[in-house]
């Protein structure tokens, strides 16, 4: 690989240490929620969640609770990460070829699929719980990979990049079903002034300005205008991560902001968005709610609808030859991410709060989230870890054919025919 291609690649977040201490991160802000919410201070945990904060320029305002602007403002960076890494992996990375990505693209549409599937096996036809059908459908890539790194280096190289493509996949179906299916009131004129601010930072982008200024003023604008418009003020995020420029003057400027956001997303955004939307009040809670159609659609969805339809799509892929394992993978590791690929929480989590209005079953749901995915975790790092040791030692050799894997799709086209 030649030194310009590596600057187009940020150190990932989700390998070693970093990987784990955001996935705790996470787990203690988690943690305190649910003390707190549980505890006799419970009343300030409350008053925080819903204090009013207001922005106002001139005559124009925004004003919401606290945890509105977090779920609607600060969330926005999260999914501007996530529009980055898409379009580094689609320009340069691991879905640059579409040899190596149609494994992982047909597993995660069918474990997008089958959890949505079971949902609605329990909730269909019921109008006050179908709408959270997207709540199983999304992978947190943070997290799973926490647990994969777990096993170090018994894990082939290879397996990690996998489970990296199917979150891609599965974060970029739950866009389109944020927009599509999580949209109300649309605001033509707000969706023409959200256009017309992408269309300048495309301009920004053909000009090959370098200056981040004007990409942020902009941004903000078309930040606002999405909120104003009805559409879920996160796509925002998405959109304008697909004006950055790939590069200018050789000098990698998408992967240089993903750099520098990943540590501020995984340490600050997910476990203040964590902290907000975790604290479950077991005094309203009973077996009922934990059983109920839409808890049990959500958890099982996790549990057992990720793994059925990530291993069963992709092991039929593999089987009638439109893909193939990657190197050093067995079908057994192929089982053990799929099980992982049930861990949602933080997505699952944010379609959660979008489905369900009254507090009660989002607190259900919410409870149902953390424990399918809980579950998923512990009996995927279980399946990997017999893998792991059924699995002969990896030789030299092999190790660089997997590492390989995941590398030649970047080799594939010269660096200066990429589009930005």
């Amino acid at each position: 690989m030649t030194a310009a291609r590596q600057d187009l690649d940020p150190q990932p977040l989700a390998s070693g240490a970093s990987t784990k201490h955001a996935a705790l991160a996470v787990f203690a802000a988690i943690t305190i929620a649910f003390v707190w919410v549980n505890s006799p201070a419970d009343w300030i945990y409350d008053l925080i969640h819903h204090t009013p904060f207001s922005v106002q320029v001139g005559d124009i305002g925004l004003s919401k609770p606290l945890v509105d602007w977090i779920n609607e403002g600060l969330m926005v960076f999260f999914f501007f990460a996530i529009g980055l890494e898409i379009k580094r992996e689609i320009l340069v990375g691991d879905l640059a070829s579409p040899r190596k990505i149609a494994l992982p693209a047909i597993g995660a549409l069918g474990g997008m699929f089958v959890p949505a599937a079971i949902y609605l096996l329990f909730n269909g036809g019921n109008p006050e719980t179908q709408h959270g059908w997207a709540v199983p459908v999304a992978t947190d890539i943070v997290l799973a990979l926490a647990v994969l790194s777990v096993l170090g280096a018994r894990i082939p190289p290879a397996l990690k990049v996998f489970l990296m493509a199917l979150a891609v996949f599965d974060d970029f179906g739950t866009l389109i079903i944020i927009a599509v299916f999580y949209t109300e009131g649309l605001s033509l004129v707000s969706l023409a002034l959200a256009a017309l601010g992408l269309a300048a930072l495309t301009g920004l982008n053909r000009l090959r300005v370098e200056h981040m200024t004007p990409y942020v003023l902009i941004g903000i604008f078309v930040w606002v205008a999405v909120l104003e418009s009805g559409v879920h003020a996160t796509i925002a995020g998405v959109l304008v991560a697909w004006t950055i420029p790939l590069s200018i003057n050789e000098k990698p400027m998408l992967a240089t902001i993903e750099a520098g956001m990943k540590p501020w997303i995984a340490y600050g955004v997910v476990p203040v968005f964590a902290f907000f939307n975790s604290g479950i009040h077991l005094a309203g809670l009973s077996p009922a709610s934990l059983l109920g159609p839409a808890s049990l659609g959500a958890g099982l969805g996790l549990f057992l609808g990720k793994p059925v339809g990530v291993f069963g799509a992709a092991g039929l892929a593999a089987s009638i030859g439109l893909g193939k394992l990657p190197p050093g993978v067995t079908w057994l590791h192929l089982l053990g991410v799929s099980l992982l690929a049930g861990i949602g929480f933080t997505i699952s989590l944010f379609v959660a709060a979008l489905a369900f209005e009254t507090p009660a079953a989002l607190q259900g749901v919410t409870l149902s989230v953390i424990i399918g995915s809980t579950l998923a975790a512990f009996s995927g790092l279980g399946v990997l870890a017999i893998a792991a040791r059924r699995a002969p030692p990896c030789s030299a050799k092999k190790r660089t054919r997997s590492i390989t894997w995941r590398l030649n799709a970047r080799q594939s086209k010269p660096f200066h025919d990429r589009s930005p």
